[in-house]
């Protein structure tokens, strides 16, 4: 049997108990704030209900979790924000700082996306991946020398390269032609030697 909270079916129930345990309705067992805290990562919503009142306590148990994580040698809030955030309660902008504190952790979120997309874009256009590409086929152009008859049978397929210019493609066209050659001319080299 599942608990859900109202209006939203997603959302898992969990339950803690007096003895301290706390209860996943959704998977019938119980578990730790370790749990919550994958969960929490993991980006699954879940609410803690006190047991016997049923009074929500989701807010107390996740400033737990981050009290463990901080005592765990996991620290990430400066001493300096701490005492701000201590000295903010009773004032009256008390009120503003937890939209203020959500407003800016999403924008981070959102810069930490972009952050990331530009990194795997600007990898897409890094040269030195057009120079492993580029690796890739003169190797696959001496494997060939050395194996001619194999060369459309069993060669893996090429990875997409990026438009070059007309130059570029001539200049490894010829460097591709210069290696077949010498390593036709090894071949012959060693053809002698082996008679």
């Amino acid at each position: 049997m599942t608990e859900k909270a109202e209006g939203k079916s997603d959302t898992v129930i969990i339950k803690k108990y007096a003895n301290r345990r706390l209860y996943n309705t959704q998977s019938s067992s119980y578990i730790t704030l370790d749990h919550l805290s994958k969960m929490t990562r993991e980006g699954v919503e879940f609410r803690v209900l006190d047991a016997k009142s049923g009074a929500d306590i989701t807010h107390q148990i996740l400033t737990q979790i981050i009290m463990e994580e901080e005592a765990s040698g996991e620290q990430m809030l400066p001493v300096n924000f701490l005492r701000q955030l201590i000295a903010m309660y009773g004032n009256s902008m008390q009120g503003l700082i937890p939209h203020y504190l959500e407003a800016s952790m999403e924008q981070f979120r959102a810069n930490q996306m972009k952050l990331r997309k530009a990194f795997e874009d600007s990898m897409e256009s890094n040269p030195l991946a057009r120079l492993a590409q580029q690796n890739i086929a003169m190797f696959q152009a001496a494997a060939a020398a050395f194996m001619p008859g194999a060369e459309g049978a069993a060669t893996p397929p090429k990875p997409a390269e990026p438009a070059r210019e007309p130059e570029a493609e001539a200049d490894t066209k010829s460097e591709i032609d210069a290696l077949r050659n010498q390593m036709l001319e090894m071949q012959k080299m060693l053809d002698k030697l082996a008679k």
